[in-house]
């Protein structure tokens, strides 16, 4: 018969899209085939209502798929009746699915009567683990951590019933067949319910280590003050945000809860979102000086049963040691977690690979990715049409290392690996260089890397035997926020107000706080902060009042820097940095916050993780809005603007002797710091060298920056991150994108 042959491409394998195609060929009376290829889903069609059915493929497609085309041609189809046929070869073109939250289907299964009645590993189509058990292509059950587990009849007549939600679902399993869940306490094994046990170590006051998805957590009971300080004191952790894990009718009585985040709570990716305290209120020690917590639902079968089992709200934090990467294998928790937890929930289906709980939040401008991994990797991002077809890896920074690669003009952005100087995280690295390279077919004929011969990931970069283009870190923020807004190519130029902790530029002096005027091929530096010392170099990060000290010299306001800091060593410091020994300058937006904050009293002496003082500042600030700004004084020099903070930090130094109080003066920077920097990007935009204004870096994941720094640009356009993080998790996104410009323009 005339027919068509249909190309759907796209995320739409390991999502029921098969068994899907089956029940509308069905249902439009069409014969003809569908399988599985190196390309993506391909349907051979003839009968019946072929339009119909070809537009319901992408306006109807299942809930974990993302079509990105439906592509048919005319053919010549012999078919009788509709059938399922068996994977092509092995192949790349195609996506891997995140792993994604339990189903309502599967929910009420475990809480049900049947088989699965209270089973821990329940999971179909639609739902459960993919990336985190993903071995090799085609994604199958061989190809998996399940492997070994083999199907009985009963789950093999789900797997092989074209009807049912487990058609096809690689990790089907039963308690007759699957993996098998216990918890061990002091060295062994205990009998009995685990999920029950798990509970009364929980009810106790005590820490538990559970097997998730990407790792191991250790959680403990969220009501109980003494079990978090427990944690905290156990994991050397004192004042990092711990996340939390409840079923939303819990979150919605210590959270406010608006429609975008509950619909962000619930998305399949069920990321940990930032929700501001409301309700009944929790312990201060889950997250010292922060206005908000984050939440993550249950996403597990294994997680729904426990939080039934304890009904309060979970601490659920990595499973680590301080400062190592999450645990992921028995032996290595047992070993790792035992000085921490009192009990262990495990079980024997191996993790493929680590994977941290991805963190999100929603803001007035819309939604905002922190941390970019479980359940949002490793989904792919279009390249704005104009990109060349070239395949290109970068391998970004330093800080919260990420992988990208570009193929078939869609950009992997990996997962959050973390800091490289850690031995742990740098092995991390160099699997995820093998992994995304051999479970994408990738072969790259370029290299991207950070400007900075220090970072471990640029001397990576240079070992590969491949062309290498070392791309400014600034430069990659910018790009990185054009190429997620689909910028054109050819779009001309932006104006982008890059703020961060630091990035080496190309005068050898540490840049954090710039408006760049350029695109994804050059760019030009036309304002930044005035540069300051950062005295001791890495210290400076971790010690907030040596910037603080700095800015106060600077502004004639010494003597009020030895009466903040009195312990600290002041005469030292001013030493190293008339000397310039150890000493680089920077214009680090980053640091300056740390400045204002060690002058409020905010951890002035010792940060205890990276950004808590930032942190700590606007969660100050939003407390007490609608202040004026500080204003900044602004310095025409030969080679641009230079914005000037010693005018700022003049009146907050005013502030502070009136009284006023510190939520104020927090208040008063962030809206001032927003307009110098809007201001001089919206001059640019209408005196037509820009076209848009480009909000990227670290400092933006900060809402009320944000917020302020969209409303002093007024109405003129502005491209913001949604889906990758503005800080340096989105770092290799924008590195892949110069080189791809480069490449062409050469």
């Amino acid at each position: 018969m005339t027919g068509r042959r249909i190309r759907v491409r796209g995320q739409v394998q390991g999502v029921g899209f098969r068994p899907f195609v089956w029940a509308l060929a069905r249902r439009f009376g069409v014969s003809g085939e569908v399988s599985n290829d190196a390309e993506g889903v391909l349907v051979l069609a003839a009968g019946g209502d072929l339009d119909g059915f070809e537009a319901a493929l992408s306006a109807e497609s299942p809930v974990l798929a993302r079509v990105d085309a439906v592509e048919g041609v005319p053919a010549e189809v012999v078919a009788e009746g509709f059938r399922i046929v068996a994977s092509g070869g092995p192949g790349a073109e195609t996506r891997v699915t995140p792993d994604a939250a339990s189903c309502s289907d599967c929910v009420a299964e475990i809480f049900g009567s049947g088989r699965r009645a209270g089973y821990a590993f329940t999971n179909c189509t639609n739902c459960g683990p993919r990336y985190t058990i993903l071995t090799g292509l085609p994604y199958d059950r061989a190809q998996t951590t399940m492997a070994g587990f083999v199907l009985c009849d009963a789950c093999r007549r789900d797997y092989e019933d074209p009807a049912d939600r487990r058609f096809h679902a690689q990790p089907v399993a039963c308690p007759a067949c699957g993996p098998r869940l216990w918890f061990e306490q002091d060295g062994g094994e205990v009998a009995g319910d685990s999920v029950a046990l798990a509970a009364e170590v929980l009810a106790r006051g005590e820490v538990l280590a559970v097997k998730g998805l990407g790792g191991f957590h250790l959680a403990c009971d969220a009501t109980d003050a003494e079990a978090v300080a427990a944690l905290r004191a156990r994991k050397r952790r004192p004042a990092k945000p711990f996340a939390l894990m409840a079923p939303l009718v819990q979150v919605v009585r210590h959270a406010e809860v608006s429609e975008a985040e509950r619909v962000l709570l619930q998305d399949p990716a069920a990321p940990i979102v930032l929700l501001e305290t409301a309700g009944e209120a929790l312990p201060e020690g889950l997250a010292p000086g922060q206005g908000r917590l984050g939440w993550m639902l249950p996403y597990t079968p294994l997680h729904h049963l426990l939080c039934a089992a304890l009904g309060r709200p979970l601490v659920m934090t990595s499973g680590n040691v301080s400062g190592e990467p999450q645990v992921i294998g028995n032996t290595e928790a047992r070993d790792k977690l035992a000085a921490i937890a009192d009990g262990f929930l495990m079980h024997d289906r191996d993790i493929a690979r680590r994977l941290d709980d991805s963190v999100e939040r929603v803001t007035p401008q819309g939604p905002m990715v922190l941390r970019r991994a479980r359940g949002r990797v490793p989904g792919t991002l279009p390249l704005p049409e104009d990109f060349p077809d070239r395949q290109v890896v970068a391998y970004g920074g330093q800080m919260k290392a990420a992988i990208c690669l570009v193929k078939n003009g869609q950009a992997l952005l990996g997962h959050h690996l973390g800091e490289l100087d850690e031995a742990l995280t740098w092995e991390a690295f160099l699997q995820a260089d093998r992994d995304y390279a051999a479970l994408f077919d990738h072969r790259p004929e370029l290299v991207a890397c950070d400007l900075h011969e220090g970072f471990r990931s640029t001397q990576h970069a240079r070992s590969k035997g491949l062309p290498v283009t070392e791309v400014q870190h600034h430069h990659a923020h910018l790009a990185a926020c054009l190429g997620e807004a689909l910028w054109p190519r050819d779009g001309g130029p932006v104006a982008g107000i890059v703020l961060d902790g630091l990035g080496l530029g190309p005068d050898g002096t540490i840049w954090g706080g710039e408006v760049l005027l350029g695109d994804y091929a050059s760019f030009e530096r036309r304002a930044w902060l005035t540069p300051a010392p950062l005295i001791g170099g890495d210290r400076a990060q971790a010690e907030p009042w040596r910037n603080a000290l700095v800015r106060l010299d600077a502004a004639g306001l010494g003597a009020l820097a030895d009466g903040l800091f009195p312990d600290a060593p002041r005469d030292m410091a001013r030493q190293a940095a008339r000397a310039g020994v150890n000493a680089p300058m920077s214009s680090s937006a980053g640091r300056l916050f740390d400045a204002v904050a060690a002058m409020l009293g905010l951890c002035p002496m010792r940060q205890s993780y990276e950004g808590e003082a930032a942190m700590r500042l606007e969660a100050l600030a939003v407390a007490e809005p609608g202040h004026p700004g500080y204003d900044f004084g602004v310095v025409q020099g030969a080679k641009g603007l230079q914005l000037d903070p010693a005018e700022m930090v003049a009146a907050l130094a005013a502030d502070l002797a009136a009284g006023l109080s510190p939520g104020r003066i927090a208040w008063r920077f962030h809206a001032g710091l927003a307009r110098a920097f809007a201001g001089v990007a919206r001059g640019l935009v209408e005196q037509g060298e820009a076209r848009a204004v480009a909000l990227t870096g670290g400092c933006f994941q900060n809402a009320l920056l944000l917020d302020l720094t969209v409303a002093a640009l007024g109405d003129v356009p502005v491209l913001l991150h949604r889906r990758t993080p503005a800080n340096d998790g989105g770092l290799a996104l924008g590195q892949a994108l110069v080189a791809l410009a480069q490449m062409e323009s050469r």
